[in-house]
């Protein structure tokens, strides 16, 4: 088919291809950056907590004026005694929980080879198999590693790293043996852990999501009041439910912390309970947008169709069968949409640099244009359909007279 013809008119309307044009350019913006958001968000909420989520349970206490030592024997001995307990331990936190033991570290003594900022999982006996961490490399814990906190975390201490983490510090080197420091503490990489979440989830970014260290440590001072429970899966909630009345009925001049006291699953669901929220508004946006523009092209098409009858009428006279008819909207629409998409393809690079600096999301990859560009041809090519396939029906005698 000759396009000389179709430019011709396109040039002769050019408010209304423009129009349209920049009207396909925003969708085609929108819809790469929508497409990669939710795709980020449901990488986040699919991330590897790399603990038994479906037999873990957190109790947590709140108790200003208690005796750590005394708040700590007798909720766990309440918690041991609860039906269909396998195991109860102190821990600072767990995946999807409130943050406890956030901080930066160093590679050297005096802080200068900075190493990024972790989340410690300060955690007493039996934690380690509780939350069934999957080892790598290393032994586990051994009794004689579990040692006194100081602040937040034992000060000298044998640690159990992520394989993420020990990648970022070391680059691929045998991490066992390695140290690091976070201001006065020292450390020393006992093990290393396959997947252990940080508390926030995704936070910090996807390369930081599993920048965790888990350090053995005594229950006391500085540890208590945090409780992980494991359980058989289909007895995980009423066991919870028992375990939330032991603590209080033993520690009753604590208060429960009802939302932090629930089940990792339960956990997990809450965290991400706003991500699940703006992934269905951006595909709400996604959808919206995509039909303002089917219904612009579809009312383009079907105004030029009525303006064009005697046009039509005269090609039919000629010979122009119905399918060059047809092709010829088809053609003529196919050229608006790749002006549109042309333009749009700058756009979305623009829009997610704008992102990245406000928002510190990362880049478009570039395979979301050739998607993004295919399904607004798709979407063109249906939406003039309609129109098209009215123009082509119209019989050249009618058409000669409409005028």
């Amino acid at each position: 088919m000759d396009i000389a013809p179709i430019f011709s008119a396109l040039r002769r309307h050019r408010l209304a291809t423009m129009l349209i044009a920049m009207e396909i350019a925003l969708a085609c913006a929108v819809l790469c950056n929508a497409c990669f958001l939710i795709a980020c968000r449901l990488q986040q909420m699919h991330i590897h907590s790399g603990v038994d989520e479906t037999s873990l349970a957190q109790i947590k206490l709140d108790c200003e004026d208690c005796n750590e030592v005394d708040l700590n024997a007798r909720v766990l001995s309440a918690l041991r005694q609860v039906p269909g307990v396998q195991a109860v331990s102190v821990i600072n936190a767990v995946p999807f929980g409130e943050h406890a033991g956030t901080a930066g570290i160093s590679l050297d003594p005096a802080g200068l080879k900075h190493g990024g900022v972790v989340d410690f999982y300060a955690a007493g006996p039996g934690s380690f198999e509780a939350l069934g961490l999957h080892l790598i490399a290393g032994p586990p814990p051994a009794a004689d590693d579990y040692r006194g906190m100081a602040e937040f975390v034992p000060s000298d201490a044998s640690v159990w790293v992520t394989r993420a983490l020990a990648t970022h510090l070391w680059q691929g080197a045998d991490p066992l043996g390695k140290e690091f420091w976070m201001d006065k503490f020292h450390f020393r990489v006992a093990g290393v852990i396959e997947h252990l979440a940080r508390p926030g989830g995704g936070e910090g970014g996807p390369d930081t999501r599993e920048w965790s260290v888990y350090v053995p440590a005594l229950p006391g001072k500085h540890l208590s009041g945090n409780y992980l429970l494991r359980a058989q899966p289909a007895e995980l909630g009423r066991v919870l439910r028992d375990a939330r009345a032991a603590a209080i009925k033993a520690a009753p001049e604590a208060v429960l912390d009802q939302q932090q006291s629930r089940t990792l699953p339960d956990l997990r669901s809450g965290y991400f309970a706003q991500d699940v929220a703006m992934t269905g508004i951006l595909v709400g946006v996604i959808a919206a947008l995509l039909l303002v523009t089917a219904l612009g092209i579809v009312g383009l098409a079907s105004f030029w169709v009525a303006q064009r009858r005697r046009q039509i009428g005269v090609r039919r006279a000629l010979g122009a069968t119905r399918g060059d008819i047809l092709r010829y909207f088809q053609t003529e629409n196919f050229l608006i949409v790749s002006m549109g998409v042309a333009i749009g393809m700058v756009l979305a690079y623009g829009l997610n640099i704008w992102l990245m600096l406000a928002y510190e999301l990362p880049r478009l990859p570039v395979y979301y244009l050739p998607i993004g560009v295919a399904v607004l041809w798709l979407l063109g090519q249906l939406a003039v359909l309609a129109p098209a396939q009215r123009a082509a029906a119209v019989p050249p005698v009618v058409a000669t007279r409409g005028e």
